[in-house]
């Protein structure tokens, strides 16, 4: 395939999948597979975060509004009844750090072993199972339907489950967070709002950190005009889809569920099983 198409298709492929509970990481590494590229080295992987920090810097610009109305009100919030501790700001930094330390860790000792495609494939079945037991259960039992009444116990409890997706490649950190904030009783819309803000310094923190130590070994340097282009494509593409994935999610769950996200990660989580047993 050309270059510049395939570098759109992977732009495409991050940017849909980046925010929606279905794990971009498995898609990235399924398309990896069909395409016969290798991006865990060199170039590709630099690829890889580049196209992921494409997609991440649209929701600062999406939600630009938002986050100027939380820093004009902290600590109070809107309704005055918020403390520095329990300001949505503070609620979102402490929900990464309690992710960011210990997936961190156990990344290093053991995620590099679990990016394979059986593993991921089986994390998409399973997650998509749990995300549609949640929806069923508790999509009318929530006490919590705008983000800015979250409790600190909410926050750590969403960060905590955020490690899943770190740790489990497959599971995807979206799917954690909504699923874990609507066990919390915060509405879909709720969840799926923090976990828009939480996925801000979340991946902003692991895209930055990859890519320095990518640029430390002077990956940049030994680059040509034709992988600048394919590079500047996929980041580009990978911002606009995700831009409108980002609008379209947040009016779609306002009169639909998560259910036919589950049905779909169940659905290619199966595919993905049977071509494997087929061809691999």
């Amino acid at each position: 395939m050309e270059d510049y198409v395939l570098s759109a298709v992977l732009g495409i492929i991050e940017g849909l999948t980046e925010f929606l509970p279905v794990s971009s990481t498995a898609h990235l590494r399924i398309a990896e597979q069909f395409f016969g590229l290798d991006l865990s080295s060199g170039y590709w992987k630099m690829y890889a975060i580049v196209i992921q920090l494409g997609a991440i810097l649209c929701l600062p610009i999406y939600f630009r509004a938002r986050i100027a109305k939380f820093i004009s009100t902290f600590p109070k919030g809107e309704s005055g009844d918020r403390t520095a501790l329990t300001h949505p700001l503070t609620l979102v930094m402490i929900a990464f750090i309690v992710t960011a330390i210990p997936a961190f860790l156990l990344t290093k000792l053991i995620g590099k072993h679990l990016e394979d495609l059986h593993l991921m494939a089986w994390a998409l079945i399973v997650g998509g199972i749990i995300m549609w037991i949640v929806d069923v259960i508790y999509a009318k039992r929530f006490r919590v339907d705008h983000m800015e009444k979250m409790s600190l116990g909410q926050a750590v409890w969403i960060g905590a489950c955020q490690v899943l997706s770190a740790v489990f490649p497959g599971t995807s950190r979206s799917m954690s967070t909504i699923a874990a904030g609507q066990i919390a009783g915060m509405s879909r819309q709720a969840a799926l709002e923090f976990s828009f803000f939480l996925s801000m310094p979340t991946m902003a923190a692991a895209t930055l950190y990859d890519l320095l130590k990518f640029l430390k070994h002077g990956g940049v340097a030994a680059m040509n005009h034709h992988e600048w282009l394919i590079l500047v494509i996929g980041f580009v593409v990978s911002f606009l889809v995700a831009w409108g994935v980002v609008a379209w999610f947040m009016h779609w769950v306002r009169r639909h569920g998560f259910v036919p996200f589950a049905i779909y990660r169940i659905l290619a989580g199966i595919a993905v099983l049977v071509w494997l047993a087929r061809f691999y």
